[in-house]
């Protein structure tokens, strides 16, 4: 083809397709503008979309107005709170909306169309799943040590509601997320090699502790557990976890025919972690040693033997 037929041709092309920027909006907000031109390929007759800038488009589209859904929760008193569904991109109909104003160019705005995501974890789910108590554990704790029991706190409220499918695996690192300033964790003493110390998230090992320890009593699968370099206080001889972001963490897979619901609360000193299911779960429970219910000696006696 010469050079003035190529140029004729892309003359024509340009004409075929639509010459006015598509605007995309959301609730009346304009999020992008698409010139048709950057996403179609010059082919003699239709003209063809190029599907990996388009692809590419959608995926930003995405990002904009993606919304995640919430999931049905237990609050402090014991009601369900229903769950939210959440929106993404419908990228079907939306490359349906495109291919026509390429082609025909009857429109120049479009409403982004969106397509709900449903929660993962539903009302009807949670109450069938908090029928059955087939683990629990209590650690306790110096409530007058503020640093540690609000980190304790934090993270006791991170695991809480957490719902765990038959075959998943729960990771504390994945749940609770990195410990730091920006999330309100606190400097707090915590164990290093065997040696004392304190950095942020001082007091996280409890929660991983006794949620080790209700796991283990509910019969699940441990898969990953890890001891501190020297005993802990809150939990008896060999019956800690100790996790950190950048090293050990604590996992275990729900091997059970039902899912399972982690409750936890930490609060006036004492850590309360229970595992519920449905009242059709194939459990066998194990044997686990309590934890001393006296607050040990040493941290009555001395903030920094806290640990973490």
């Amino acid at each position: 083809m010469g050079l003035h037929l190529i140029v004729a041709f892309l003359f024509v092309f340009q004409q075929f397709i639509s010459q006015e920027p598509l605007v995309i909006e959301e609730q009346g907000q304009v999020i992008a503008e698409v010139n048709p031109l950057e996403y179609t390929i010059p082919i003699p007759g239709v003209p063809l979309v190029d599907n990996i800038k388009l692809n590419a488009l959608m995926d930003d589209l995405n990002k904009r107005v993606y919304l995640a859904p919430l999931n049905a929760v237990i609050d402090g008193g014991g009601r369900i709170i229903s769950e939210q569904a959440g929106s993404k991109l419908n990228r079907t109909l939306f490359k349906e909306q495109l291919y026509s104003y390429i082609i025909e160019g009857n429109f120049s705005r479009l409403e982004v169309p969106l397509q709900s995501v449903h929660a993962r974890v539903d009302s009807e789910l949670l109450q069938s799943i908090m029928e059955k108590k087939i683990g629990n554990y209590f650690t306790y704790y110096n409530s007058n040590n503020k640093n540690r029991s609000h980190n304790i706190g934090l993270a006791a409220k991170a695991i809480n509601n957490t719902v765990i499918f038959p075959g998943e695996t729960f990771s504390f690192n994945a749940v609770v997320g990195k410990r730091t300033k920006e999330k309100g964790y606190l400097r707090a003493p915590i164990i290093v090699r065997g040696e004392a110390s304190e950095d942020i998230g001082g007091g996280i090992c409890q929660i991983s502790s006794t949620l080790f320890n209700a796991v283990d009593r509910a019969g699940l699968q441990i898969v990953q557990r890890y001891s501190h370099s020297k005993n802990v206080t809150y939990v008896p001889p060999g019956r800690d976890a100790t996790v950190s972001w950048y090293g050990p963490d604590f996992s275990f897979t729900n091997k059970y025919n039902q899912p399972i619901l982690i409750r936890a609360f930490a609060h006036g000193g004492q850590v309360s972690i229970i595992i519920c299911s449905s009242d059709m779960v194939n459990d066998k429970r194990r044997e686990v040693p309590s934890a001393s219910k006296k607050m040990p000696e040493e941290i009555a006696k001395d903030l920094n033997a806290n640990h973490m």
